[in-house]
């Protein structure tokens, strides 16, 4: 496909999801810059057919813009202020657009450190596993200013079937870890269910059909049901991401005065799986702690 830049839209962070960026911008015909502490990680991404670089001071002065997929927001912060900055020195006017799940507020603030030394800031965390970005299926949340998301247009639209714009920045990690918080507690109580059918002496497989065709239906039960199923645990999205996240909503929620019982006990599954050893295991494996709580004596 034609390219509809020449300056490279560049990547810190390469782990599933910046993967998967740099996959579907390329399929798009934007040409990547990248750069990963992995070094593994830097050549696949020159395998799939981008470029990877030394450092992140490497990749900041060529890219259009620079999209952060780092871990947390200690991460991010490191990213942007120890690197990033010093490398693109005062009013860059460059756009960096922060995609992973962060603490909200830290996010606004790191934002209004930053910005007015010449960072334009974009909030934009993900909703949908590494799986379903690849396939078209993810959606991207945005917090900032309109007109900065409006210039990269063409790039969201290769990275993601829908995009909403959900208020300013640190409103775009306030409505991810909302999803996620109705995400999460859905794929537990499918882990739950299917176990409960089994013990009942239900086939699990043929049950899940039925659940699908039912009342009970979310999209969990298509994304997670089968690897369920199978036992197939490879990632796309971590049991420690997740148990992140669900830190931060409950954070998020201790300081607005809201108990939320239910996320507390996904909490403690998601921690009795680190525990197991599971923590870099797709979060699907949640259903081996439903079996485990469940054992006999």
């Amino acid at each position: 496909m034609r390219q509809s830049s020449i300056a490279p839209i560049a990547i810190v962070g390469l782990g599933l999801m910046g993967e998967v960026y740099a996959q579907r911008l390329i399929a798009a015909g934007h040409p990547v810059i990248g750069f990963d502490i992995d070094p593994a990680r830097r050549a696949r991404l020159a395998d799939i057919g981008g470029q990877p670089v030394a450092s992140i001071a490497g990749l900041a002065k060529p890219a259009r813009a620079i999209l952060v997929a780092v871990f947390s927001t200690a991460q991010v912060e490191d990213v942007i202020e120890n690197h990033l900055l010093p490398a693109l020195g005062e009013g860059s006017n460059k756009i960096v657009v922060v995609m992973s799940t962060c603490d909200p507020d830290q996010v606004a603030r790191l934002a209004a450190r930053v910005t007015p030394r010449g960072i334009r800031y974009l909030d934009v965390p993900v909703s949908g596993t590494s799986d379903q970005v690849r396939r078209g299926d993810g959606v991207a949340l945005i917090g900032g200013e309109p007109a900065i998301a409006a210039e990269l247009k063409d790039v969201f639209d290769a990275l993601f079937a829908r995009s909403f714009q959900v208020g300013k920045i640190g409103d775009g990690g306030r409505a991810k870890l909302a999803v996620n918080l109705i995400l999460g507690l859905n794929r537990l109580a499918l882990a739950e269910g299917l176990v409960f059918a089994e013990r009942l002496g239900l086939d699990p497989a043929a049950f899940l059909p039925v659940a699908k065709g039912s009342a009970s239906y979310s999209q969990v039960m298509e994304t997670k049901g089968p690897k369920m199923l199978a036992g197939d645990f490879s990632p796309e999205g971590r049991v420690k991401q997740t148990l992140k996240d669900a830190h931060l909503m409950l954070d998020q929620a201790a300081a607005k005065g809201q108990k939320l019982s239910m996320l507390e006990v996904h909490a403690d599954v998601l921690e009795a799986c680190v525990r197991a050893g599971e923590a870099d295991l797709d979060n699907s494996v949640i259903i081996k702690e439903v079996r485990r709580r469940g054992a006999k004596p």
